[in-house]
Order: structure tokens, then C-alpha cells, then sequence
């Protein structure tokens, strides 16, 4: 039976090969923010389904952070609730799947390949999120396996402040 393997990070590396890693890292030239035109190049979400406007910190294929303006014109808002308008927990939690998205298509076992949820675990919502917030969503790459199933660690917050993590796991199913 297979299981899920975790992504190695710098911290396992011995100090020479993280030195040497460090190094090629700066001496290549990584693009370090996505504009909404790049991400849409990456992902297949569209108005009004699109839920990253920016993506503002970028590691190909292991982290990315972005961001949500959350404005009162967002539809759901218009029954979520009328009298106080709260952007809806799965909202959230979409928002958050989009970036980790970003990470996805960008793996090389996930090249062309659409990403669908396979589960979401110990999500927790900590805050509300209202009009005239900004969310901003840190996903990091937790595992892969088979290169079919990814295992990404999300939170997003308002102002510093939690408003929701949670454990995303993704499926790639068909070449995309």
C-alpha cells in the first residue's frame, strides 16, 4: 500500500548542500509575484468563480501567498447575509484552493493536468470576513503522492489575524 511521502525542505539538507542549493537559488531569476493575467494563464477559474487577484510570494511547486480583495460586489453577498454580509466559509476555503492551485501547476508530475478537491481536513474558521477586507492565503506543499495526489497546508488571514486553516488535498484527474 502506497502512502503519501513528504517534501523534503531545506532544513534536511546537510549545511553544504543547502549552501550550494542557496546559492543557485539566487543566482537564477525567479519570478516572485503573479499578476491576475498570469494567474489566469495557470488556472481555469473565471469571473465570477476567480478568486485570487495577486499572487504576491512564489516558490514553484512548493509555496505561494496571495491575495483576495474582498469587496462588497462579491455575488454571494447579496444573500450571505443581507443585513451582515460575511464571505462564506467555502468561500474561503476556495480562495485558499486556488492558490495551493498555483503550486499545483506547477509540479512537474501535475504538468497539464485539471485539480479537483479530494478532501479538506481540520479546517477551522477563526475570524469573519467582511466587505473591505484583504485575505491574504499562505498553501504550502505538505506531499505528493504518485503524483496524482498533493497534500497542502492553507491558512488565510485579515490584518495578521487567523481567519481560517486548514489541510488541502487535491486530485489531478485528467490532462487538462
Amino acid at each position: 500500500m502506497s502512502t503519501l511521502s513528504h517534501v523534503n525542505s531545506t532544513h534536511s539538507l546537510t549545511p553544504a548542500d543547502a549552501s550550494s542549493q542557496q546559492n543557485s537559488v539566487t543566482t537564477t531569476s525567479i519570478k516572485k509575484t503573479l499578476s491576475v493575467e498570469e494567474i489566469h494563464k495557470l488556472l481555469p477559474h473565471r469571473y465570477p468563480f476567480a478568486m485570487v487577484d495577486r499572487i504576491i510570494e512564489y516558490l514553484p511547486g512548493q509555496k505561494a501567498v496571495g491575495i483576495k480583495n474582498v469587496t462588497f460586489n462579491e455575488p454571494y453577498f447579496q444573500g450571505h447575509f443581507p443585513e451582515r454580509s460575511l464571505m462564506p466559509g467555502v468561500m474561503i476555503v476556495e480562495a485558499m484552493a486556488q492558490v495551493g492551485g498555483i503550486v499545483f501547476s506547477q509540479l512537474p508530475e501535475t504538468k497539464g493536468k485539471l485539480f479537483v478537491f479530494a478532501g479538506i481536513d481540520k479546517v477551522r474558521f477563526r475570524r469573519q470576513v467582511v466587505p473591505g477586507d484583504q485575505l491574504v492565503m499562505t498553501v504550502e506543499l505538505s506531499c505528493i503522492k504518485l503524483g496524482r495526489f498533493v497534500k497542502m497546508q492553507g491558512r488565510a488571514e485579515v490584518d495578521g489575524q487567523l481567519a481560517v486553516e486548514g489541510e488541502l488535498l487535491f486530485s489531478g484527474i485528467v490532462n487538462f
